[in-house]
């Protein structure tokens, strides 16, 4: 029997590095005791891809529970509830890809592509998360498995070859996805208009966002968009994109130089008192403060409950 579900489901934003569709996360830190002191379900902005080495536990997919023993492969779409849970004293590898599928489609349909056709091949990867073992699926386990080690090796033109496989293995995980349900509520938790408007700041948190078009590009009124939104992400839509954007911020404040008017502009602050009031609203702290010991806050990001949903 299942165990009772959480209570709270956490959004969890990853930034694709410059120029690139694909994040992959690998190495020794993925050999870990997963769950550990967390007790809630989380959702990424993109498409997770994990590979599954050795260990024992349970991966959970929306509102169900399966169990991992090594040599397992998960494909899940952005927006889709999951956490995965190493058994007691047990200690799991997994290594993983997040793949920017749209970026990665429209770079494949750029060139008098069929739009229609890139809209429904994105629907067949996005209709339902996937867990297989290594033998059940030998032809995508070997597609993830090589993604993995040419992101790993780094060798000339490696983005190059990763992003070739990445649409063949796009394409297999659409097959394994029958369009047989029509439009996809994800795991029945984040509704289809939230579900938009999520994609719609993902693209656009840079630029001037105002919630009245984030109700028009669901297609539903501004008033039943912010009670819908709010209802399901425990916060507000204006709140949320500004959460974006301090995340944002913070990986270039990590990894970059730059001066905190120019990542302010690339993060959709339109002033620089702006950013640091909404900077130091989040994190608690200004962004220069942040930039100098990042470690001791980079845990501060994960404290925003999103979704609350009785029975869970």
């Amino acid at each position: 029997m299942s165990k009772k579900r959480k209570p709270k489901i956490e959004f969890r934003y990853y930034r694709m590095p410059e120029g690139s569709p694909l994040l992959a996360l690998l190495g020794q830190r993925w050999v870990q005791t997963y769950g550990r002191d967390i007790d809630y379900l989380h959702f990424h902005n993109y498409l997770e891809i994990g590979y599954c080495y050795e260990g024992e536990g349970t991966l959970t997919l929306g509102e169900r529970d399966y169990r991992y023993t090594g040599g397992e492969i998960s494909i899940i779409p952005k927006n889709y509830p999951h956490t995965t849970n190493s058994d007691p004293g047990t200690v799991s590898k997994w290594e993983y890809v997040f793949v920017d599928v749209e970026g990665l489609l429209e770079e494949l349909y750029q060139k008098g592509g069929n739009v229609k056709r890139m809209k429904y091949l994105l629907h067949r990867i996005n209709s339902q998360a996937i867990f297989r073992g290594i033998e059940e699926a030998p032809g995508i386990a070997k597609m993830v498995r090589g993604i993995l080690d040419i992101m790993r090796d780094t060798k000339e033109f490696y983005l190059e070859e990763a992003k070739g496989l990445m649409v063949a293995l796009l394409v297999c995980i659409a097959r394994e996805n029958p369009d047989d349900k029509g439009p996809v509520e994800i795991s029945g938790k984040i509704t289809i208009p939230v579900s938009r408007a999520l994609d719609y700041i993902t693209l656009h948190y840079m630029e001037p966002l105002k919630v009245e078009e984030l109700a028009k590009w669901c297609h539903i009124s501004e008033t039943h968009f912010r009670r819908v939104f709010s209802t399901y992400m425990h916060m507000g839509p204006l709140e949320y994109i500004n959460l974006v954007r301090v995340q944002t911020a913070c990986n270039y404040l990590k990894n970059t130089d730059e001066s905190m008017a120019d990542i302010a502009g690339k993060c959709g602050f339109t002033t620089l008192s702006t950013f640091n009031r909404n900077f130091k609203q989040v994190t608690g702290v200004s962004p220069s403060e942040w930039r100098r010991r990042p470690e001791n806050y980079e845990q501060q990001l994960l404290k925003y409950w999103i979704h609350s949903e009785e029975g869970w």
